[in-house]
């Protein structure tokens, strides 16, 4: 058994309190492996539990350890988590320093590797051995994250092809995520329709030779999305914003697309079947939906477990080594700032990667 520094989240009491603590580390059996971990991206899909809607700004904030106050109706919302010390952490990658009795896990000693424990806020994890990817000469901060956003971006894709679409919108598209995914759609003959917020995300764009982006900025916004959906096809959209009427946006467009193709009138609009899948909370506020596309519609939540559920595992696979062939290219990912488990807990660091800004992701290294 070994001895290391840990991240918990604890939600109690109307307040949320995250720390680290020193936790021993059970010796790893069957096809479990140890994990010294060297590298953890933090990503959106972490903040839920490491900050959700608390008040940081008025939080308190210790050597290792802030407490904030978390407001309603979020407190009341999260009741089953509460009293519970949980790990936090996706995604991350180190070096594997002990191994169960599998074979799986024997054969990974010594190697480094990424992996997927959900505890990667940690100096030490314990993994399972067929939810690591062996890095071979990539280095650990390149493949920290190399399983939520490459494999949420392939899944996409994946996605469509499974249900018939040769077309996708994506929104909040300039993100690591998008930019992943501007590449997977090329690589793939996939035609897809960004949805930017500035001009300077639409010449990021341009550069990885995205075709069609759109600028929720611009006045003629909506004029330009129908003019997307119509040259590409795309009835398919995924959204990581959630809140306010980023999906409204895009069913009306898909469906003044369809409209304008119909031969007659319907007081129920189109039959042309659209398809919105919500896979994040940017925006913590009510998903908006207006009575303005008929019936033909369907908005559904994804996620990459219950996805690699459907797929099966003959897909996972494929993706995966997909992901390994790419993880300098296609699905690198760049971060603003590294930070170690003290420093990531600091005010300055928290209400920084808290806001979730393109292109500012933060890198923890758990080691210092």
């Amino acid at each position: 058994m070994i001895t290391g520094k840990q991240l918990f989240s604890t939600l109690a009491d109307g307040k949320l309190t995250v720390e680290i603590a020193a936790t021993s580390f059970p010796d790893p059996i069957g096809d479990q492996v140890l994990v010294q971990m060297e590298a953890a991206p933090i990503n959106p899909s972490d903040l839920a539990l490491l900050t959700g809607a608390a008040d940081l700004e008025n939080a308190e904030y210790l050597d290792g350890k802030f407490v904030a106050d978390m407001p309603e109706p979020f407190y009341s919302a999260q009741k089953g988590r509460h009293g519970l010390r949980l790990p936090v952490g996706n995604e991350g990658a180190g070096t594997v320093i002990a191994a169960g009795e599998g074979e799986a896990a024997q054969a990974l000693i010594g190697q480094r590797v990424a992996c997927l424990p959900r505890s990667a806020y940690s100096q030490y994890c314990i993994s399972d051995a067929n939810m690591c990817l062996p890095l071979g000469d990539v280095s650990s901060e390149d493949g920290a994250s190399a399983f939520v956003n490459p494999l949420t971006a392939l899944g996409f894709a994946e996605t469509a092809r499974m249900e018939g679409h040769s077309a996708i919108i994506h929104t909040a598209a300039a993100s690591n995520l998008g930019q992943m995914l501007v590449k997977i759609c090329k690589e793939d003959d996939i035609a897809l329709v960004n949805i930017v917020r500035t001009a300077e995300q639409v010449e990021l764009l341009s550069e990885l030779g995205a075709k069609h982006i759109v600028n929720s900025a611009d006045e003629d916004f909506a004029d330009k999305l129908r003019g997307a959906i119509e040259s590409t096809g795309a009835y398919l959209g995924f959204d990581p914003i959630g809140g306010g009427k980023a999906v409204d946006n895009c069913f009306r467009a898909m469906e003044q697309v369809a409209v304008a193709k119909m031969d007659e009138y319907s007081r129920y609009g189109s039959n042309q079947e659209k398809k919105m899948y919500i896979y994040g909370r940017l925006d913590m506020s009510p998903t908006i939906l207006t009575p303005a596309y008929g019936f033909g519609w369907t908005l559904s939540g994804w996620l990459l477990f219950p996805f690699f559920q459907k797929a099966g595992l003959e897909t996972m696979a494929r993706m995966r080594q997909r992901v390994l062939r790419g993880l300098t290219s296609t699905f690198a990912s760049s971060y603003k700032r590294k930070v170690d488990l003290e420093e990531m807990l600091t005010k300055e660091a928290v209400t920084d990667y808290r806001l979730m800004k393109t292109g500012e992701k933060y890198l923890v290294t758990p080691k210092g």
